[in-house]
């Protein structure tokens, strides 16, 4: 099995992508996130390979981003990865972008879809990737939900 969350690999925050603040742009933390999600991908045979071969492949339908503390030029990060639900045709995940020194800097959630490319249209995954989504998310229901998953965009009023 994997870590319980999944650990993506460490990554390291490039000088492009630092804006005119002094810290990183709001897109690549969009970038980081969805290179932490490709690493756990692979744990459902999805990938450039998972792509290629059977001309399938997985898009993402929606994802929220809290930003919680800047990051800057070279921070190495990592993120973590914990499936919330999934169906047939699609999964729920809920991701934190942590820095190397254990602060949290940011968190995500997303809504994936995967893709029958000749459509394109949402179709069910393979058996093999729905059985290994069904093993994860047995480990990861044992996590506890988290407490950002399913927030709302609003002002709140008194």
């Amino acid at each position: 099995m994997t870590d319980i969350p999944f650990r993506s690999s460490l990554m390291t925050v490039k000088p492009e992508w630092i804006d005119f603040n002094g810290h990183l742009n709001m897109a690549y933390y969009n970038v980081l996130f969805d290179q932490g999600a490709d690493d756990l991908f692979t744990i459902f045979g999805f990938g450039p390979e998972y792509r290629a071969t059977t001309n399938f492949t997985t898009f993402s339908a929606e994802f929220h981003v809290c930003y919680l503390r800047e990051l800057h030029e070279g921070a190495r990060v990592y993120v973590t990865s914990q499936l919330i639900d999934f169906d047939a045709k699609r999964f729920h995940f809920y991701q934190e972008l942590w820095h190397e020194d254990g602060w949290l800097s940011a968190t995500g959630e997303g809504l994936g879809l995967h893709i029958d490319l000749s459509g394109p249209r949402v179709a069910p995954m393979p058996d093999a990737s729905y059985a290994a989504m069904e093993k994860l998310l047995a480990a990861h229901s044992q996590l506890p939900r988290p407490e950002r998953v399913g927030r709302r965009i609003g002002i709140t009023r008194k």
